[in-house]
């Protein structure tokens, strides 16, 4: 008989894989004890994704404020699951790059792009794949939709 595993344990091992695959050398820090911080995370992400432009949350703030100007496109990399929970406004669901290319199959090729994901790691991949597609506009969101909500900027579910 072959093992299958309950529905809620199908999405933990989901979830688990996604972080172990994402965060390599997060979790070779946290093995050896080392002291994880969002500089970090943010160092590695830089360092790993060289050519992603990467735009801070007050900076993103202010594109999505500004009146009359071109809002910038919002592609969440993360897993419908976790977009289920909290987006932000007006934010496109691409768990891939062929979803990301379906959102972006009639704009210019310099249309201001900004990915984000939960710490930023997902979506600078995404955004290194559209650049690498010829996107030259892209942006990826430093420290994501976590550090976006721990600043309490507002995030949705649904349209709420």
């Amino acid at each position: 008989m072959k093992y299958s595993p309950s529905p809620r344990r199908q999405s933990r091992l989901r979830h688990a894989v996604l972080w172990a695959a994402a965060f390599p050398a997060l979790l070779l820090a946290a093995c050896l004890q080392q002291e994880v911080t969002w500089p970090a995370v943010k160092q590695l992400i830089r360092e790993r994704f060289p050519e992603v432009p990467q735009v801070s949350t007050a900076e993103l703030s202010e594109w999505l404020a500004a009146p009359g100007g071109t809002r910038p496109l919002l592609l969440d990399a993360r897993e419908s699951e976790e977009f289920a929970v909290s987006h932000l406004p007006g934010a496109l669901l691409a768990t891939s790059e062929d979803q990301a290319l379906a959102w972006l199959q009639d704009a210019e090729q310099d249309r201001l792009i900004v990915t984000y994901c939960a710490v930023g790691y997902r979506s600078a991949a995404l955004a290194q794949r559209l650049i690498a597609r010829g996107f030259t506009n892209v942006h990826n969101l430093e420290g994501s939709i976590f550090a976006w909500a721990n600043e309490g900027r507002p995030v949705y579910r649904g349209e709420q």
